[in-house]
C-alpha cells in the first residue's frame, strides 16, 4: 500500500484523554487511540507524539489558584509525563512498540531526549512519546509538538481534536459555520483562526511544515490520512 506520509508528528490534548470523564483518564480512549496507532505502525508509518496534560493539571490556569506561573507550567509539564506513560502502557498492550523521552532528566521514569536517539528509536519501529514539553516555562505543548516534528523532519504535524477541521466560527457555537478542506499559512493568519498558538504556528509556517487538524475521536480517520485521503482540514504553505 502506497502511505501518503511516512513520518508524522501527533499532537493530542490532554483532555482528549478523559473522554466522558471529568479529568484523569477514560481506559476506552486509551485502548482506541492505541489501536489506532498500533494500525498504521503495521503499515511502516513512523510516528512521534505530544500529549497535553490539561486532564490533570493546566499551568496557565494554575495561576488564577494561586500558583506562581513558572511552578504552575512545571505542574502541567509534569502531568504531560503521566500520560505518556499511560499512552506507552497502552500502546504496548495493542502490540506495539513504544518509548517515552522527556525533555530533562528523568531517570528511570524515561530517557532524556536528543534528536540522535529519537531516530534511531523512530528507525526500530518505536512509536515516540514526547514529555515535558520543550522543558522550559512559557511554552505550551503546541509549541513542544511543533519543535519536536521539525526536529525530527516529519512529514506533517496531525493536531487531533474533537472536531473534524478547521472552520470559519466555533461550529459548536455557530451552526452555520463553513469547514475549510485547506487553507493557507496565510490566509488562516490574516482570518486569525485559532489552530494552535502562534509560536507554534509560526515555527510551522516557517518550516514548511504542514498541519492537519482532524477528528481523532472518529476511528479510521489516523488510516485514512496515512493513506491520502480527504480528512480534516490541511494547513499548508503559501
Amino acid at each position: 500500500m502506497k502511505l501518503k506520509y511516512h513520518r508524522v508528528l501527533l499532537k493530542l490534548s490532554g483532555e482528549a484523554l478523559t473522554g466522558t470523564q471529568k479529568n484523569g483518564f477514560d481506559i476506552s480512549v486509551l485502548e482506541t487511540y492505541a489501536r489506532q496507532i498500533k494500525e498504521i505502525l503495521d503499515m511502516g508509518v513512523q510516528m512521534g507524539i505530544v500529549v497535553g496534560g490539561g486532564n490533570i493539571f493546566r499551568g496557565i490556569s494554575g495561576q488564577k489558584k494561586g500558583f506562581d506561573r513558572i511552578t504552575g507550567d512545571y505542574m502541567g509539564m509534569l502531568a504531560t509525563v503521566i500520560n505518556g506513560l499511560a499512552l506507552k502502557e497502552f500502546i504496548e498492550q495493542a502490540g506495539g512498540k513504544a518509548r517515552v523521552l522527556t525533555a530533562t532528566e528523568m531517570q528511570p521514569v524515561a530517557e532524556r531526549y536528543s534528536k540522535t536517539l529519537a531516530e534511531e528509536l523512530l528507525q526500530q519501529g518505536n512509536v515516540l512519546i514526547f514529555t515535558f514539553g520543550t522543558g522550559n516555562p512559557f511554552f505550551t505543548t503546541d509549541t513542544a509538538a511543533a519543535l519536536r516534528a521539525v526536529e525530527i523532519h516529519a512529514d506533517i504535524l496531525l493536531k487531533g481534536t474533537r472536531v473534524d477541521g478547521v472552520y470559519t466560527a466555533d461550529p459548536e457555537r455557530y451552526p452555520d459555520a463553513v469547514k475549510y478542506a485547506a487553507i493557507s499559512f496565510e490566509k488562516a493568519y490574516q482570518e486569525g483562526l485559532q489552530i494552535m498558538d502562534l509560536t507554534a504556528f509560526t515555527m510551522c509556517r516557517e518550516n514548511s511544515l504542514p498541519i492537519l487538524v482532524f477528528d481523532m475521536n472518529k476511528e479510521g480517520n489516523l488510516m485514512d490520512i496515512m493513506r491520502g485521503a480527504k480528512v480534516g482540514t490541511l494547513i499548508h504553505g503559501d
